[in-house]
């Protein structure tokens, strides 16, 4: 892990950008509170294709920052500024166009997060291997964020001891036969108007998991609609289960 700057914020927390790899090729950034003791890790990871300084995942990892928490989040394979395969370009503009038609996506969207979450996964895990070994940061380790790779992880990843996940965006196939094999304590976070989430379909995936503690919280409003006081019950959650 190479540090690329670092600045103190007004509400004390550091901020670190990095990158990972044998050429740098993951970048990431990592926030860390002002106490010098060991603190608990959070990885804050957005839907397929933002990048890492998507403005509310900044806000949502500073806010976590503040309450104790190492949070990091990077641009995986395929997302924010990294580069994209000609057959991802396409997928993504096959996408736009399906929605602008009003069309079926269900077929796109299966070739283009699914791909994105077989290349993310290891990206995540040399992550997660660098920052746990960091002075200051000693885990548990929580995950946020998005449905289909957090799935993945919590399954594959035995260091995950809880996950909060947000029900936006497609969540393929084999991720959604994943969800039965995850045992972690659950937060899902639904928005009941969610323009690009079928309501029933996240439903059923929530039914679907095999965690003995889970939680749904349904708000109304539309994808990028989530109240600011589910971030503050996302700590409550990471709190009874990672301190």
């Amino acid at each position: 892990m190479h540090f690329t700057s670092e600045q103190r914020l007004d509400d004390g927390v550091l901020e670190r950008e990095f990158t990972l790899g044998e050429l740098g090729e993951i970048p990431g950034t990592l926030w860390t509170p002002a106490s010098a003791a060991p603190v608990p890790l959070i990885l804050m990871a957005h839907n397929n294709g933002l990048p890492k300084r998507e403005p509310r995942l900044v806000a949502r990892a500073r806010y976590s920052a503040v309450r104790g928490y190492a949070v990091a989040t990077i641009d995986a394979s395929g997302c924010g500024d990294r580069p994209r395969t000609t057959a991802e370009e396409q997928a993504r503009a096959d996408l736009r166009r399906a929605m602008r038609a009003g069309e079926p996506v269900d077929d796109i969207f299966e070739s283009m997060v699914g791909p994105l979450v077989e290349k993310a996964v290891p990206d995540w895990w040399t992550t997660l291997d660098a920052l746990l070994s960091l002075p200051g940061i000693g885990g548990p380790v929580g995950y946020s964020g998005w449905t289909a790779l957090g799935i993945r992880l919590a399954v594959n990843e035995p260091r995950i001891a809880a996950a909060g996940l947000f029900a936006g965006g497609y969540v393929p196939q084999a991720q959604r036969e994943e969800a039965r094999r995850v045992t972690v304590p659950l937060l899902f976070l639904l928005q009941w108007d969610d323009e690009g989430n079928p309501r029933q379909r996240a439903l059923d995936l929530f039914d679907a998991f095999g965690s003995k503690e889970k939680t749904l919280h349904a708000n109304l409003g539309g994808h990028t609609g989530t109240p600011w006081f589910e971030a503050e019950d996302g700590n409550r959650f990471f709190d009874r289960h990672l301190k």
